[in-house]
């Protein structure tokens, strides 16, 4: 079983930047699929961005394409988001998620607060 833990979420002013650490414990995210999801207060759960464990090949949503990046560490099975430029639209609490097949983990997840 995989245990995912978020951290480096916090409060910033807009225009600011934020690193999301995913870290994993368990298994290697080697032969997963692992995501950033948020979900903001009355809004439906967005998937932001995720990367192939396996190939770094990687998906941005368009909301964020340009200000947010992922990566992964395969040194410390570490899955990060780099959040730039950040909006008032960015807030949310953001968690993390490994899927593999039918198995998906998820985080506990990390509040993101923009103000402007």
């Amino acid at each position: 079983e995989v245990q995912l833990v978020e951290s480096g979420g916090g409060l910033v002013q807009t225009g600011g930047s934020l690193r999301l650490s995913c870290a994993a414990s368990g298994d290697t995210l080697d032969a997963y699929a692992i995501g950033w999801v948020r979900q903001a207060p009355g809004k439906e759960r967005e998937g932001v961005s995720c990367i192939s464990g396996g190939d770094d090949s990687t998906y941005i949503a368009n909301s964020v394409k340009g200000r947010f990046a992922i990566s992964f560490d395969r040194a410390t099975n570490t899955v990060y988001l780099q959040l730039n430029s950040l909006k008032s639209d960015d807030t949310a609490v953001y968690y993390c998620n490994a899927k593999r097949g039918s198995t998906d983990y998820w985080g506990q997840g990390t509040q993101v607060t923009v103000s402007s």
